[in-house]
């Protein structure tokens, strides 16, 4: 992983495991149904940062290496990402 990213990446992680823990005592303590609903779009924004950057970072990185090479592996990263653009297109 490339250094910076990585720090981020914890970063964020941490972050989201504060929200989460969060979230967990608002349910429990049965507040307002808005405020969890804030903290859960909340927490669902914080995830979709921590995914920019796993893409950035696997972008730079295993494509990169995976299209120099060609063939198969070439078509291995697209099948990739293929896969996780239909995963984040089929969120219900």
């Amino acid at each position: 992983m490339i250094e910076d990213i990585k720090r981020r990446a914890l970063h964020r992680a941490r972050i989201l495991e504060g929200q989460m823990r969060g979230l967990e005592k608002m349910i429990e303590n049965e507040d307002y149904c808005i405020d969890i609903l804030t903290q859960s779009l909340s927490i669902q924004k914080s995830l979709g940062s921590l995914n920019k950057l796993l893409v950035d970072n696997h972008l730079q990185t295993h494509v990169t290496e995976m299209f120099e090479a060609g063939g198969a592996a070439r078509e291995t990263a697209i099948a990739e990402l293929l896969k996780v653009f239909e995963l984040n297109n089929n969120r219900g």
